[in-house]
């Protein structure tokens, strides 16, 4: 499938998470055949300030590619400026959020908050879409709350302001996670537009992402917490909807392994102070479903360092 002029290996992608899809972790799902990863969201304000977090945010391996840059922020000028400040070859489309439901961007009118403003939203797709040559998508949930469903809508003003594609999260801002997400909203997007439109949230496994895919013929799917801890949802999805046959889980072995892993990659880009308390959530994950996983869990968060995260995973898994 295509975005603009960028061409897709397979229609199942890593959605953009604060915290999760960073460097190292979108390279391990980008091994597991996923077909775009996403950055964590990106403030337009911190790159105009210099913010060097945010110089982090950017790093992008080639390895990875295609991948898609998340912006948020709510002046359309200032997100033109910074898309196109940032622009550059390892970018193959620009995303902007228009869907997080977190208090401190939303009291900005960021994020979810632009769903209540439908002006806003063709202004910023019509200004950055018009400084880059890049193609420009937008994320967004079905509504701000149940009184304001307005995906459809705000997908057609994005469609007819110059946006690629539309990701649609089925939920409202005020469900944040909770509750069931609600497919037919992505139908109705679906046919309601011309681009291409990616249905989200509830996807935990292959029969979750053929459900979604028949349910509401929608072109991709973003997989979010289903893919935390569990890279290898991305290669088992694209399995089961190529084969109709459901691959096995990893085994324990192979978790570990892939722990490990991810750990030393997170410390070379990190550094090991910061990459073994970000592992604590991550290794929550991992483990989740394991025999004593609780008890995995309280010793791993007490752990600064990579050594003593491989001897206490072998001790409390293998008896080593």
């Amino acid at each position: 499938m295509k975005i603009g002029d960028v061409t897709l290996d397979n229609p199942v992608f890593l959605a953009p998470m604060a915290g999760v899809t960073d460097l190292p972790f979108r390279l391990l799902c980008k091994e597991q055949g996923c077909g775009l990863v996403y950055t964590e969201m990106i403030s337009a304000k911190a790159i105009y300030y210099g913010n060097q977090n945010t110089q982090q945010l950017l790093t992008i391996d080639p390895k990875e590619k295609p991948i898609a840059v998340q912006l948020f922020g709510s002046d359309p000028s200032l997100l033109a400026d910074m898309a196109r400040k940032i622009d550059n070859p390892n970018i193959d489309i620009f995303d902007i959020n228009m869907g997080c439901p977190v208090p401190k961007v939303v009291k900005n009118n960021e994020g979810s908050a632009l769903l209540r403003h439908p002006k806003r939203v063709a202004e910023i797709v019509k200004k950055v879409s018009s400084v880059i040559d890049k193609p420009l998508t937008i994320k967004i949930r079905k509504g701000f709350n149940d009184e304001t469903v307005n995906a459809v809508e705000i997908a057609k003003i994005a469609e007819d302001s110059g946006a690629a594609a539309i990701g649609v999260h089925g939920r409202t801002r005020e469900q944040y996670y909770s509750g069931q997400a609600d497919w037919d909203i992505i139908r109705r997007v679906k046919e309601a537009v011309t681009i291409p439109v990616f249905g989200n949230g509830d996807v935990f496994g292959p029969e979750d992402a053929k459900r979604l895919l028949e349910e509401t013929a929608c072109d991709g799917i973003l997989v979010g917490r289903g893919a935390m801890g569990n890279p290898w949802i991305f290669s088992r999805i694209n399995h089961y909807l190529e084969n109709n046959e459901i691959l096995e889980k990893p085994s324990i072995q192979e978790i570990v392994k892939t722990i490990l892993r991810h750990t030393q990659m997170l410390i070379d880009y990190k550094g090991e102070y910061v990459a073994m308390r970000e592992m604590r959530k991550h290794v929550s994950w991992y483990i989740k479903g394991i025999r004593d996983a609780s008890k995995i869990r309280g010793a791993v968060h007490q752990v600064t360092s990579y050594t003593e995260l491989e001897q206490h995973l072998h001790h409390l898994l293998f008896n080593e």
